[in-house]
Formats: C-alpha cells, sequence, structure tokens
C-alpha cells in the first residue's frame, strides 16, 4: 500500500523574476478574499441602529471576537480585532473551500501557513523596536542571562515554524488518513467479499435472509445496535452475491461512506480548531510585544 501525496497543481507560469508559478492554492486564495470581500461589503449594507435580521448575527459575532480579543490581549489591544477577525476567516474558509472538491485547501499548502506565521513574527519584532528601540530589542536576545542568547535567537525563528507546521499538520494529516483508511478498507472489503463468493452463492442467501430478519426484529424491539448489525450483515450478503455473479466485482463496499464522513470532519471540525489556535497564539504572541502603556509607565 501506497500514498501518493503531491503539492498543488500549477496552472501556467507567468514569464517574469525567473517564472512564477500560478497554482491551485493561488487560485483558492485569490478566491477566498474576493469571497470574504464581496461578503464584508453584503454584511455591511443597510446598517441600523436598531439591528435586526443579518446585523444582528454579524453584531453578534464580531462581539466575541471583540470580547476574546480584549480578554486575551487586554483591553488596549482591541484595535487588533480586525486583524485577528481577518486571520481566524481566512484560515476557516481557507480550509473550507477544499470542500468544493475540485479546489485545493490553502491551509494544506504549507506556504499558506507559514506566509500568516511570518507575517505575524514581522509585526512582533516590529513592536518590540518599536517600544524598547532597536538596541532594547536586541538586548532583550541577553536576557534573563546573557548565555541564554543562542536559545532566544533560535526561539524566534522556531515561533513561527511552529505556528505554521502546527496548522499545516492537522489540516493536511486529516487528508493523508483518510487516503490511508479508504485504501485499508477497500482491500479488506475486497477480501471479506471474495470469500463470501467463494463459498458459494447459499452463504450470500444466508447472509441476506439472516440480515433482513434481524433488521424486522430489531426495528419491532427498538434495538438500534442490532438494526445496524443487521444492515451491515444484509449488505454482505447482497454484495457477495453480486460478487458471486461478477457483477460490480471491483466496488470497494467497506470503504463508501466512512472516508467521505471523516473526510467532513478534519474539513469542518479541524478547520474551525486549527484557525482558532491559530488565532489565539496570534493574539498571545501580539500582545507579548504590545505591553499596556499604563503599566509600562508605572514600571
Amino acid at each position: 500500500m501506497s500514498v501518493n501525496v503531491t503539492g498543488p497543481f500549477i496552472y501556467f507560469t507567468i514569464p517574469i523574476f525567473g517564472g512564477i508559478n500560478v497554482t491551485q492554492t493561488m487560485l483558492s486564495s485569490f478566491l477566498v478574499t474576493v469571497l470574504l470581500c464581496a461578503a464584508c461589503i453584503w454584511l455591511g449594507k443597510g446598517l441600523k441602529k436598531r439591528p435586526d435580521g443579518k446585523q444582528v448575527l454579524v453584531e453578534k459575532g464580531i462581539g466575541m471576537m471583540h470580547g476574546m480579543v480584549v480578554d486575551t490581549m487586554g483591553a488596549h489591544n482591541a484595535h487588533w480585532t480586525p486583524f485577528i477577525i481577518t486571520i481566524f476567516l481566512s484560515s476557516i474558509c481557507g480550509s473550507l473551500i477544499g470542500m468544493t472538491g475540485f479546489l485545493r485547501s490553502t491551509t494544506a499548502d504549507l506556504s499558506t501557513p507559514i506566509t500568516w506565521a511570518v507575517m505575524v513574527s514581522v509585526i512582533i519584532w516590529y513592536n518590540n523596536i518599536k517600544n524598547n528601540g532597536f538596541v532594547g530589542w536586541l538586548k532583550g536576545f541577553t536576557e534573563p542571562v546573557v548565555v541564554m542568547t543562542p536559545m532566544n535567537i533560535i526561539s524566534e525563528f522556531a515561533q513561527p515554524v511552529s505556528m505554521a507546521f502546527r496548522h499545516f499538520g492537522n489540516v493536511a494529516g486529516g487528508g493523508v488518513i483518510t487516503s490511508i483508511l479508504y485504501t485499508a478498507l477497500a482491500g479488506v472489503s475486497a477480501a471479506v467479499l471474495n470469500l463470501i463468493a467463494s463459498s458459494g452463492v447459499a452463504v450470500s442467501i444466508i447472509l441476506l435472509v439472516t440480515g433482513g430478519g434481524l433488521i424486522t426484529w430489531s426495528t419491532r424491539k427498538k434495538k438500534t445496535g442490532l438494526k445496524i448489525l443487521g444492515i451491515v450483515i444484509a449488505v454482505l450478503g447482497f454484495f457477495g452475491m453480486l460478487q458471486a455473479f461478477g457483477v460490480l466485482s471491483d466496488v470497494p463496499v467497506l470503504s463508501v461512506g466512512i472516508p467521505a464522513v471523516l473526510s467532513v470532519y478534519f474539513d469542518v471540525f479541524s478547520g474551525f480548531v486549527q484557525a482558532l489556535v491559530f488565532s489565539l497564539l496570534t493574539m498571545v504572541y501580539i500582545s507579548g510585544s504590545c505591553p499596556d502603556p499604563n503599566e509600562a509607565a508605572e514600571a
């Protein structure tokens, strides 16, 4: 069993600066940007002092994000809310766009989260230099003791790498797990159906009748577990019979449905979780470089 993992498809190359490849990821990122801009324009139209309909939902969502930013970064950093919302929505939409089937998830390409992570690091460095001066920023690498300087420098570069790989690894890993599971279930399906078919049509008929009887009995008794078992037995009997007659012999019955459900789980659940985690890490790291000016003055 082998799993082929490839990068984004290259649509064409722009012949400047040595050639710029226009890939699936770039197209998906562009579409996500356009969709988010269009959604913002639509949601921002017709605002009322007494909100109703879509405005209520938008204000509720923005209020929740604003509250999360204030709780994590402090009230003095509330102006970072639009930036955090942009990162959060770009991550979610970038992950979910892959569910279309013909577009690639932007977060399944390492270049996307690593670009976000580097951008966050540059913002952190800029604020540290702005607040402490260039010399003060460099001096910070020697704290708490000079011997820690190499480790502090390494941590500055490890931070964006860790953020990027955490996001990319969880999203891309879901796709790899789904592919491996599909291949494994296809092999098991072929082995089981071939075994049933080689035992003769009678075995398939027995399984089909047994499964049907179990479904009928469990339905009357309201036994959900036994009903599911009956369905599985009946399906195996039915496809085992088709296998014996050479009809649909190459259909991986056991791999139908399960990988699809897992794929939706990884795309939706993992997409939301990783977007939230990346946004929280962004808030924590940026807040460290933007301390409360009142507390800094007192110190």
